[in-house]
């Protein structure tokens, strides 16, 4: 098994590069556990990413480094907070094709999607978008061959292994397959984002 890689990143700051994004996510989620135990050298920002989780304002990145390189890193476990539900109106104009992909009906597309319980792994793309694993391998959609120029606020959409929603309007190449009218980015709450790295989330289903 190839081992996790720890590079330094200027004078305090860390990237440690891991092999799948699973194992990246259970990293983060034992970077938070030993961080909220006080058993983490102090740190200013964790950062997850795909393959990959940055450490900024490491008081001792050498020492640190050596530490993240030797970690046993359980597989990752069901956080038991309560989970974020976003109501979906499962309309989008890509949901038909996405059924087909999957190989089931429309309804059947959307019952799967609804039933699943899904973690955000990273955020990243535009200020609240969160990229959100649960749907398993047998799920993942190519991206659109062509993007959109224009993607309406709250639209939920699947790319890969992930599925989103898209925090205001902007260019997209994601499969839309419903809406929302939840406010994922508000700079004058706290906290700005709806949906943190670690966020356990789940879609409802608000009728078609």
């Amino acid at each position: 098994m190839k081992a996790r890689r720890v590079f330094r990143v200027g004078e305090r700051a860390l990237l440690v590069e891991l092999t799948s994004g699973a194992e990246t996510e259970a990293f983060h989620a034992e970077l938070l556990r030993r961080r909220g135990l006080g058993a983490l050298p102090a740190v200013r920002e964790i950062v997850p990413a795909a393959r990959t989780v940055l450490l900024d304002g490491v008081e001792a990145p050498d020492l640190l480094a050596g530490q993240l390189r030797e970690w046993t890193v359980p597989p990752l476990r069901a956080r038991v907070e309560k989970a974020v539900e976003v109501r979906v109106r499962y309309d989008g104009p890509d949901l038909a094709e996405v059924a087909g992909l999957w190989g089931v009906s429309v309804e059947t597309a959307v019952r799967i999607h609804s039933s699943a319980e899904f973690r955000v792994a990273f955020c990243g793309f535009a200020p609240g978008f969160g990229y959100l694993t649960g749907l398993g391998a047998g799920y993942e959609v190519p991206r659109r061959a062509t993007p959109r120029t224009s993607v309406p606020a709250g639209s939920v959409a699947l790319a890969g292994p992930y599925t989103g929603v898209y925090p205001r309007s902007s260019p997209g190449g994601w499969r839309l397959i419903g809406s929302t009218d939840a406010v994922l980015w508000d700079a004058s709450r706290e906290p700005a984002a709806l949906l943190a790295p670690g966020t356990r989330v789940r879609f409802v289903a608000a009728g078609r």
